[in-house]
């Protein structure tokens, strides 16, 4: 009797053994890594930002670039314009001198010489010398070249041109100076006292003043003159 209740609490504690370690017993689940790797669309994202950037940046120095050579160019140009103007200034007032060099020498028809000179050989003389331009001979032709020039904007060694009658160029005359307040003289021969200054605002000559022509300009400086 005694071995038949030792035998059963032996297989009673068996039993409760086990199902005491079945239920300890937990099947682990697999776990799951999630690795931390960014996606294809993050990564465009990425490169794209960066690619941004870097044409940004390299726009900025192109136009950084481009700015300073702009404002390179900017400062060339000026300094030739100067020069250009400086050198058309002296070449006027080169004109000038030369002109008032033949004060008080005769008129005299068809003459071309200190000794006599008429209206528009004096004209193509002082440009010739001073310039190396190849006027024409005659008022009526110089009248043809270079600019129309209104006469509110004359200035110094421009041609004033003038008609005797009918409408025929038939005097020429350079512009000697241009006041501030618009009187206009210019140095001439004339046929009564030979090479002389006069003014549009003249009774004999304003009313006979026909258009201006500028025949030297800063343009045509260099070009037509780069020798004298």
């Amino acid at each position: 009797m005694k071995r038949r209740v030792m035998f059963y609490l032996v297989g009673v504690i068996a039993t409760l053994s086990l199902q005491s370690c079945v239920t300890n017993y937990v099947v682990s689940t697999p776990q799951t890594y999630v690795h931390e790797y960014k996606s294809d669309a993050k990564l465009a994202s990425l490169d794209n930002k960066r690619l941004e950037s870097a044409k940004a940046q390299l726009l900025s120095s192109f136009k950084d670039e481009k700015f300073a050579a702009a404002k390179t160019l900017e400062a060339t140009l000026k300094n030739d314009e100067i020069s250009r103007t400086v050198r058309f200034t002296q070449k006027l007032d080169d004109i000038l001198k030369e002109a008032e060099t033949y004060l008080g020498t005769p008129y005299r028809y068809g003459g071309m010489t200190r000794s006599g000179i008429d209206c528009s050989a004096f004209v193509l003389s002082v440009f010739g010398a001073v310039t190396g331009m190849n006027l024409p001979r005659v008022a009526a032709s110089q009248a043809q070249e270079g600019e129309k020039i209104n006469k509110e904007d004359l200035q110094k060694g421009d041609l004033v041109f003038f008609s005797h009658g009918k409408g025929k160029i038939s005097h020429v005359g350079i512009v000697e100076n241009v006041s501030a307040e618009g009187d206009v003289t210019f140095i001439h021969s004339a046929t009564s006292k030979g090479v002389m200054i006069s003014s549009l605002a003249d009774s004999y000559w304003g009313p006979k003043f026909r258009f201006a022509k500028r025949v030297l300009s800063p343009n045509n400086l260099n070009s037509n003159f780069a020798n004298n």
